[in-house]
Order: C-alpha cells, then sequence, then structure tokens
C-alpha cells in the first residue's frame, strides 16, 4: 500500500511539472527576457494568466547593434538599412498582462537602422493587455493570427503588416490611435465588436476574403481613402447586398 501510495504521489508531481512547463506559470511574473531566450532556441511559447515585465523585443535589437556596420558604411554602399529577424516559434499569450513595451519594429534614429519581426507559426495573444506601446509595423504573419479580446492601452501600429493567412481582432480595444494604414489582409480579418476609443486609419488597406465588421465602433473619425476590400471601396463594400 505504501508503495502505491508513493507511485501515485510521484505520478501527480510529474503530472504537475509537466502541465506547469506546457502552459505557463499561472498568476506569476515572467520577464520578457527568459521568453527572449527561449524563442532564440526554437521553443514554442505558451502563457496563461501571467504578467510579462521588461521589454519583448522580438527584433533582438539591442544583441545585433554592436554587429552592424556603422551608417556611413551600409548607405555609402547602396545597403539596406532594414535588419529583420524570424520567430520561427509558435507564440500564444492568453489572459497576459504585458508591462512594458511589446515590439516587432523599432527605428532607431542614432544609427539609422530600422529593426522587424516576421512570424512563421501561429501567433496569438487573446484577452491580453498591453500597458505600453505594441508595434508591429511590417511584420508578416504567415499563419493565424489572433488578437481577439486585447486591450492596447498605448501607442499600436500594424502599418505595412501583412496577414498571409486569418487574422482575428474581434472584442478588441484600442484606448489609442489604431493604424493598419497599407496593412493587407490576404485571407481575411474580423473586427466584430472591436472598440476604437480614437481614430482607425485603414487608407490603402487591403483585404480579400471575409471582412467582418459587425458592431465594431469607432468614437472619432475612420479613415478608408483608397480601402481596398475584395476590388471594392469601403463604403460600396458595406452597401452591398447579401
Amino acid at each position: 500500500m505504501k508503495t502505491s501510495i508513493k507511485s501515485l504521489a510521484f505520478t501527480t508531481l510529474f503530472l504537475a511539472v509537466l502541465s506547469f512547463g506546457a502552459f505557463g506559470q499561472s498568476g506569476t511574473t515572467i520577464k520578457a527576457e527568459d521568453i527572449m531566450e527561449d524563442m532564440k532556441k526554437g521553443k514554442d511559447i505558451t502563457y496563461e494568466n501571467v504578467t510579462v515585465t521588461g521589454l519583448l523585443d522580438f527584433t533582438y535589437m539591442d544583441e545585433k547593434m554592436p554587429e552592424l556596420p556603422r551608417r556611413r558604411r551600409w548607405w555609402r554602399n547602396g545597403g539596406d538599412n532594414t535588419v529583420n529577424e524570424v520567430i520561427e516559434s509558435r507564440i500564444s499569450f492568453k489572459n497576459v498582462t504585458f508591462e512594458e513595451d511589446v515590439i516587432a519594429y523599432y527605428h532607431d534614429e542614432r544609427s539609422g537602422y530600422t529593426f522587424t519581426a516576421d512570424f512563421e507559426g501561429d501567433v496569438t495573444f487573446e484577452n491580453c493587455s498591453f500597458r505600453r506601446d505594441a508595434m508591429f509595423k511590417y511584420s508578416e504573419f504567415e499563419r493565424d493570427a489572433s488578437f481577439a479580446g486585447s486591450t492596447f492601452q498605448d501607442e499600436t501600429t500594424f502599418k505595412y503588416a501583412q496577414f498571409e493567412e486569418k487574422a482575428d481582432f474581434s472584442k478588441s480595444i484600442f484606448d489609442e490611435d489604431a493604424i493598419f494604414k497599407y496593412t493587407k489582409f490576404r485571407d481575411g480579418v474580423s473586427f466584430t465588436g472591436a472598440r476604437f476609443e480614437r481614430s482607425l486609419d485603414m487608407k490603402y488597406t487591403k483585404v480579400r476574403g471575409d471582412f467582418d465588421v459587425k458592431d465594431m465602433y469607432v468614437r472619432w473619425d475612420i479613415d478608408t481613402k483608397y480601402t481596398d476590400i475584395n476590388g471594392r471601396s469601403f463604403s460600396k463594400y458595406m452597401l452591398r447586398d447579401y
């Protein structure tokens, strides 16, 4: 009987540890640098009900900067000032609070370099809270991307971003101006129930596939100049017959 009890206790402990590692540390604080280290190793990132402290930088700008040529060198040689990082890990954050910036884009004025990040796997930020900047300018999302139910409390941009598969911004909340200028959605996007507490910029945005804006709310103004939704302007698309 004692042996059985010990075996049961060991099994229970093992399963608890396994669950802990696979689904994140519920109710705890996680350092952004630890997440970045795991991504460098190619590990999938999965966290629920945690708070992330520190700058979460998908571009790894600080690591790359010392090894880059000085500005005048790449400029004179006709080089490119864009430094891109490809994130191969699948990313999943649910009910996560980000206390500092989350960046997949940053332009460094001193060096002249622009740092960007693309995502090869599924990207999930569901019911998350971005307390500071959330920057995804120029990012390419190769698989499904979801920001459903998330709140963006500070500056955010998806300008020039490309979503190759379905994108979900349903029930998301943008406290500041939301920028989707020049953004491309190649397999549909949902803004169902999304709230934009200030302005929404969708100028030059292109959408192919479903475009769901049911119950979407914009407090100030929405710029849809040159917006292309399945070959139609925003206004004509919204007036189409079903």
